[in-house]
């Protein structure tokens, strides 16, 4: 395994952590980590809510790298709930469509870090509309 994988998930893993932050606001249940074009690693967290105002891992590392000045995803891990890697949701991959077209389809995603199975988003969603 590639060592930027290992650096993506123990970033993830320090930033998950679960809790509750009202009665109807938690976070930290999911966490991810990107690498941007730049090298730098960004996380993090989901945050849930009880209406549709909350925000997936992902997007929120995103955002996070976006705050910091960059826009191109080299490589996405998740760490779900469970401890398992797994792939992005669809409002994930839409806003990787979105920000990077006609580039995308290269994005790295960790889709299992113990068996070290990566795929592109290309492969992932091979039919999106941009």
């Amino acid at each position: 395994m590639e060592k930027i994988w290992k650096d993506l998930y123990e970033a993830a893993k320090a930033v998950q952590t679960p809790r509750e932050i009202s009665g109807t606001v938690s976070a930290g249940e999911v966490a991810a980590a990107i690498e941007s074009a730049s090298g730098r690693i960004y996380t993090g967290v989901c945050v849930d809510t009880a209406c549709t105002l909350g925000i997936c891992a992902e997007r929120n590392a995103i955002f996070n790298m976006i705050t910091n000045g960059e826009s191109e995803i080299r490589r996405v891990l998740a760490i779900l709930p469970d401890g398992k890697t797994g792939a992005p949701c669809g409002a994930c991959r839409e806003l990787m469509v979105q920000l990077m077209p006609g580039r995308c389809k290269d994005i790295e995603i960790m889709l299992d870090y113990e068996q070290d199975k990566t795929v592109t988003l290309g492969e992932l969603t091979p039919e999106w509309w941009l």
